[in-house]
């Protein structure tokens, strides 16, 4: 599994299609006040229950707190113009086989929120869909990781946080936990070795807790729970040796997360916004989901604009620098793009991502262009094919959790894209 929230335990093997969940058709929220039948709240656990989560995705600073990240008003990087509706008509097979299946088609198979197709920097397909509009922020869930798995390796390079420290040196309230004596990097390439498991279908998973402790999901009552983020972090417990396999986990990131803080000597908001969001010249502000001692959730809390999060992708492809300036030095790019290693990823598991592997809080595809990606439950996406010269952001409310469920249609709709923009370039 490949991010962090969570379809509704038991839930029935099918769902709605894409326009009889519509929340905008649904009029989820509708009223003044909502009827009963259409109210969404969080205390109820409503925002996490399908199909309620297709209208709470696009509205989840409406359901908890958050806190701002605010762009440079005054530098906007541009994305040209340059639409090409005849990807549409693209076809391709499905992982697996099966019938061919359009690019258009896709999207509503895999409940589209949003999606941006950028060509050599041009923006040549947008489309929204449901509750999502192109100045609406959108809750990214686990691309979130990949903003600051970038933003810890540009400090790393800067020289303020050494990968082979171990994390106990370095904030000592974690000294006695599982993070303890693994060091940066295994924290970073999520390969910890920890008394904690996250199945998003499971109530009994140590996830359930991690999400109430972080305000994810509404708290227990019960006093022994553990109520904010670094608590819970605090009490977790080795199972084994770090550094031997990757295991994707949630809380790994949350521990980067308090490793930048304590080395930059600022807040998580105010490290992202200074060192990678302003500079990136967005359209709107992004915002960070915070616990109840105001800590952003690192691994899961993004809420930004879709073409705000292409042109991250952009900066990305471009090796560190958009529209002239540079943003981040080539070399943090460079890390990232050759990946992990892929032994210790294959042990894993995941079905659809074979000879993949795990950098920086990155997916990284090893194929012949080089591709790699970010992301995020019920299919949050960004992902960037260098040599096709192209990146696709999506925004999704997929009704399972788990990528495994959008990549047989997913993986090869990207990878027919840039083929069809390589056959077509002048």
């Amino acid at each position: 599994m490949a991010t962090t929230a969570a379809a509704a335990p038991g839930a029935p093997a099918s769902f709605p299609d894409a326009a009889a969940s519509d929340p905008a058709a649904l009029g989820w929220r509708c009223g003044s006040p909502p009827p009963p039948e259409r109210r969404i709240r969080f205390e109820d656990g409503d925002h996490l229950r399908f199909p309620q989560w297709r209208w709470s995705f696009s509205h989840w600073r409406e359901l908890v707190p958050t806190v701002e990240v605010a762009r440079d008003a005054a530098r906007t990087s541009p994305l040209p113009r340059d639409e090409q509706p005849d990807l549409d008509a693209i076809r391709f097979e499905p992982l697996g086989g099966g019938a061919p299946v359009t690019w258009s088609a896709s999207l509503a198979a895999n409940y589209t929120d949003g999606i941006v197709v950028l060509h050599r920097g041009r923006l040549i397909y947008e489309r929204y869909f449901g509750a999502l509009a192109a100045d609406g922020p959108h809750i990214a869930f686990s691309v979130t990781k990949s903003f600051f798995g970038t933003l810890a390796e540009a400090l790393i390079h800067a020289g303020q946080l050494d990968p082979s420290a171990p994390v106990g040196t370095l904030v000592p309230e974690l000294a006695a936990s599982a993070f303890g004596a693994a060091t940066v990097s295994q924290v970073l390439d999520m390969t910890t070795a920890l008394d904690y498991s996250e199945v998003y279908d499971d109530p009994a998973s140590g996830f359930w807790d991690y999400a109430r402790a972080t305000g994810l999901q509404p708290r227990d009552a019960g006093a022994a729970a553990a109520r904010t983020t670094y608590e819970f972090l605090a009490r977790l417990r080795a199972l084994g040796p770090h550094g031997r396999a990757f295991a994707y986990r949630s809380v790994n990131t949350d521990v980067i997360g308090w490793l930048m803080s304590r080395a930059a000597g600022v807040p998580l908001a105010e490290l992202l916004r200074d060192r990678l969001w302003a500079p990136l010249g967005p359209e709107g502000d992004a915002y960070l989901q915070v616990d109840a001692d105001g800590i952003p959730l690192v691994a899961v809390g993004l809420n930004a604009r879709l073409r705000d999060l292409a042109r991250f992708g952009e900066m990305l492809r471009l090796e560190g620098t958009l529209d002239g300036r540079r943003v981040l030095p080539a070399a943090v790019i460079a890390t990232i793009r050759e990946g992990g290693s892929r032994e210790a990823f294959a042990g894993a598991g995941y079905a659809t991502l074979p000879g993949w592997s795990y950098r920086r809080q990155w997916w990284v595809s090893h194929d012949a262009h080089g591709s790699f990606m970010g992301r995020g439950i019920h299919g949050q996406a960004l992902y960037v094919d260098p040599r096709a010269e192209m990146v696709i952001a999506r925004f999704a409310s997929h009704p399972l959790a788990s990528n495994v469920h959008l990549d047989p249609l997913s993986l090869p709709a990207y990878g027919a894209v840039a083929r069809h923009l390589i056959a077509h370039r002048p």
